[in-house]
């Protein structure tokens, strides 16, 4: 009798780091307010008595933002669909936890912007009054102003269609590191572009897209450390049960 057990460990990963620097950025931007710098950047986007630039682009609306998320989507359920067929289909059995780690962490990264818009109510940089809006500008954790329709802009939505994809990093980095590499950046890339681009439509801040960025980042971390990762002394646990197991038998 014999067990099939994965002999492959995980490279070695610093998790302190992983998780205590995003926690510290996110307490500094708590901390030392972003709004200046949000409103310069805005700025540069903002034509008094036009709007933002790109506003009313259509590569900006229906490229950048709307394939780019649909052909994230189907991404998502291919690799759904992948995860569903290692339970049958032997030669993906090997990648089936790796697999349902994907699945599940760009289904929390993208799934967890709407209840914090929801309960954040902040405003997009189109809506408000500096930026030929009616609606008044407050902090992250500030008391909302009175307002008829609570924003939901924060954290960027789209963002997180770009961030969501640190997942591949994850996935790929103890079997193939260099493709891990090559999923990290384009993770931050097309997450940078993104971000960028509904910046200039006037949709977010940055700091409402580096807030996805580290979101996303430490949900990726948790759930690689919940699913995927396992550590070298874990490997070792599973070769000795594996030789008692043939002894046994």
């Amino acid at each position: 009798m014999a067990i099939a057990l994965s002999s492959t460990a995980s490279r070695p990963f610093n998790f302190r780091l992983a998780l205590g620097i995003p926690l510290l950025l996110m307490g500094l931007m708590l901390l030392f307010d972003m709004t200046h710098i949000d409103f310069q950047l805005a700025h540069l986007f903002y034509q008094p008595g036009t709007g933002f630039i790109g506003r009313n682009s259509y590569w900006l609306e229906n490229i950048l933002h709307d394939r780019v998320k649909q052909a994230v989507i189907v991404l998502a359920v291919l690799l759904l669909v992948a995860f569903v067929a290692s339970w049958f289909y032997a030669p993906l059995r090997p990648w089936r936890r790796v697999l349902g780690y994907v699945v599940l962490a760009l289904s929390l990264t993208t799934s967890v912007v709407m209840p914090l818009k929801i309960a954040t109510g902040v405003h997009c940089p189109w809506s408000l009054s500096e930026f030929g809006g009616s609606e008044t500008y407050t902090p992250l954790l500030a008391h909302r102003a009175e307002t008829l329709k609570p924003g939901l802009c924060w954290p960027g939505g789209h963002a997180s269609t770009g961030f969501s994809l640190l997942a591949l990093f994850f996935a790929l980095r103890d079997r193939r590191p260099r493709a891990a590499q090559v999923a990290l950046v384009l993770a931050l890339s097309l997450g940078a572009v993104l971000s960028l681009g509904r910046m200039a439509q006037g949709a977010h801040f940055l700091s409402h897209n580096l807030w996805t960025l580290l979101i996303d980042w430490m949900i990726c971390v948790l759930c690689y450390r919940g699913l995927v990762y396992r550590p070298a002394g874990e490997r070792a646990r599973g070769k000795g049960l594996r030789g008692a197991v043939r002894i046994g038998s």
